[in-house]
C-alpha cells in the first residue's frame, strides 16, 4: 500500500479492510515523512504500533 491510499482509507466513510502481518489492523494516523501508519488490532485498541505503509494490505 502507499501513503496516498492511507490518506484515502483514513477518511472513508467505509470500513476497509487492512491487514498487517496477516492481522486486521485499523488505521489511526499516518506520516508522510515517515512514510508510516500507526495502527491497532481490531480487536485490541490499546495495541498501537507504527508500521511502514508499505506492509499494508487492502483486501
Amino acid at each position: 500500500m502507499d501513503i496516498r491510499r492511507v490518506k484515502q482509507i483514513l477518511t472513508s466513510p467505509e470500513d476497509i479492510t487492512v491487514h498487517y502481518n496477516g492481522a486486521s489492523v485499523w488505521i489511526d494516523s499516518c506520516d508522510e515523512q515517515g512514510n508510516t501508519a500507526t495502527v491497532h488490532l481490531r480487536e485490541r485498541h490499546v495495541d498501537k504500533n507504527t508500521v511502514p505503509v508499505d506492509q499494508l494490505q487492502e483486501l
